[in-house]
């Protein structure tokens, strides 16, 4: 075989390969979501990816594996909308694209938060040190600007570590209690405009708590 069709053919398994990871990380994220780690079982989330079980396992040899890596895609996926608080030292707008980020996300991958909440509700027992470590340094990081912002007088003087602890709270609620906020609104889910002054209405709440003008 040539060089050229060696790599057409490797293109090619990398493909495939990268296809089937993300059937079966959907699939269990579903699935986790919805039974938790406890519950859930690789033959459910085998079947809901559409795949044999084995094919699951050649990619994931552990249910322990898998459910580590879906909690590290949702990790990752909220630490880069929690890269909105770096693109200005203006609390206004950094907390505003966070909000908002963290917001959208609650409304594109839900059941991601779900997975995240149902842990966390256990004690971590599977990811106790993602919070010991990643999180607690994010979170050291991310206070330390927030209270920069309370030493050069452009925020109140709140605890940094609550501030954060309410946003978190109050955008994952649109995730984690989505059945909820459906069934008050009349059974159906929030409409964009719906979203739109959900988003705003939280973003002006939180500034003016801190003492930002909106």
């Amino acid at each position: 075989m040539s060089a050229q069709g060696a790599s057409i053919r490797n293109g090619h398994k990398a493909a495939i390969r990268e296809e089937n990871e993300k059937a079966i990380l959907d699939a269990a994220e579903e699935v986790f979501a919805e039974y938790g780690f406890s519950g859930a079982s690789t033959g459910r989330i085998a079947e809901r990816a559409g795949i044999p079980k084995a094919n699951l396992h050649y990619y994931f040899p552990t249910k322990k594996g898998l459910y580590r890596r879906v909690i590290d895609n949702i990790f990752n996926v909220w630490l880069e909308a929690a890269n909105s608080l770096d693109d200005s030292d203006d609390p206004g707008e950094a907390l505003t694209r966070y909000i908002h980020a963290k917001m959208d996300l609650s409304r594109s991958r839900p059941l991601g938060s779900k997975v995240w909440a149902n842990e966390i509700i256990q004690r971590a027992p599977i990811i106790q040190d993602y919070l010991e470590i990643t999180l607690r340094e994010w979170t050291d990081s991310r206070t330390g600007m927030i209270q920069r912002w309370i030493d050069e007088g452009k925020i109140l003087p709140i605890e940094p570590r609550y501030l954060l602890y309410m946003i978190w709270a109050t955008t994952q609620h649109y995730a984690d209690f989505g059945h909820q906020i459906a069934t008050l609104n009349d059974g159906k889910e929030l409409s964009d405009e719906q979203w739109e002054e959900a988003k705003r209405t939280a973003t002006e709440i939180i500034l003016r708590g801190i003492g930002v003008a909106v």
